[in-house]
């Protein structure tokens, strides 16, 4: 169903169920899978594709040219997945040529108002991003991560799957897989404890995490050292070895410690 007071550009690929409220626009190169809705006053421009059940509120400016001074018209792309909601006056940004050329959001993800996705980022499954929450240029997220309310994610940083990220922090260093973050700048609080339990995490896996996390933060040796013992010592553990992938996958990135080199509760 397209209102009438609707634009749907010429070339646009709509799927089955595809519903478009008052006054949305649908650039030329959009394609829209099945039973997307526009509720209102939406925009989607550029070569995006909305996966199918996605729902789009009023005055969202989606698939836009990205808000990077390096980016001179390239054929970029946006990409989201099924089932996402995203929130009034949310922003979400297609790739540039220094960033791989695309954008990509996962599925069942929820995009709450005021928030902003910017060029290049990759985003996986089940993501909670609340209101006024800044993602920039080049960061990757892991699934299920959730970010608290008008946090701040610095460009190039990676958020591994299963962290939280507490609302107001100003987060410039790789948080590690089910970390939680929390401050401005923010540093390493733990690990996301209550998010673990709430997934199903057995309390087994969770008690060998925490074993990990101490050792690996821990104030003796150095970090390296640290990580190569807990990769040892946990080496049949899948969440342990998770974090030593993340962690050796650093390169030059900071990775965030936490203040004082002990997990708070």
């Amino acid at each position: 169903m397209i209102h009438p007071t609707a634009i749907v550009a010429d070339g646009a690929r709509l799927g089955e169920g595809v519903r478009i409220g008052p006054y949305s626009i649908v650039g030329s190169n959009v394609i829209l899978g099945n039973n997307v809705e526009l509720v209102s006053h939406a925009v989607v421009e550029g070569n995006t594709t909305i996966g199918p059940g996605t729902r789009i509120f009023p005055f969202a400016s989606i698939g836009h040219e990205p808000q990077d001074l390096k980016f001179h018209g390239e054929n970029s792309r946006l990409e989201i997945g099924a089932n996402c909601t995203i929130r009034e006056s949310v922003t979400i940004n297609p790739g540039t040529e220094g960033g791989g050329m695309v954008t990509r959001i996962g599925d069942n993800c929820l995009i709450m108002a005021n928030a902003h996705v910017a060029h290049d980022a990759i985003l996986g499954n089940n993501v909670i991003m609340a209101n006024y929450v800044g993602i920039a240029g080049h960061v990757q997220v892991g699934d299920n991560v959730i970010f608290g309310g008008t946090c701040v994610i610095h460009q190039f940083t990676r958020i591994g799957a299963h962290a939280f990220i507490g609302a107001q922090s100003m987060v410039d260093g790789d948080v590690i897989p089910y970390g939680m973050a929390v401050g401005n700048r923010a540093t390493l609080t733990g690990l996301n404890l209550i998010g673990l339990k709430r997934r199903g995490f057995e309390r087994e896996a969770i008690h060998r995490l925490r074993a990990a996390y101490r050792q690996i933060f821990a104030s003796e040796g150095t970090l390296r050292e640290r990580v190569e013992d807990a990769a040892e010592i946990f080496s049949q553990d899948a969440l342990v070895q998770d974090v030593v992938r993340f962690i050796a996958q650093a390169e030059d990135r900071p990775i965030l410690l936490p203040r004082n080199g002990h997990e708070t509760e």
